[in-house]
């Protein structure tokens, strides 16, 4: 079993407060997780206003697969137009290593 994670450090717009940085970012994770079927949470940057980790985590049975799901996460937040990409760093691993 192959396992990858990636992580995104996102710049939001116009975002005031933390409610507002919720109402932006809710939505994202939630598109991310139908569109891609993964797991994908807000992991960081929790008390800033105007940035967010987001952090996405997939499983298959060969690195070829994950690495492709990745990819497509990976160019899917990149095309967003709320929110400036600052930065990724990516994972992959086999259960063995």
């Amino acid at each position: 079993m192959w396992y990858a994670a990636i992580e995104f450090d996102i710049l939001l717009g116009a975002v005031g407060s933390r409610k507002a940085k919720r109402s932006a970012v809710r939505p994202i994770i939630a598109e991310i997780r139908r569109r891609f079927e993964v797991s994908v949470a807000e992991v960081g940057h929790l008390d800033l206003h105007r940035r967010a980790l987001i952090g996405v985590v997939v499983t298959a049975a060969d690195s070829a697969r994950v690495i492709q799901v990745l990819d497509d996460v990976e160019r899917h937040v990149a095309w967003l137009p709320e929110i400036d990409l600052l930065s990724t760093r990516r994972h992959v691993h086999h259960i063995e290593d």
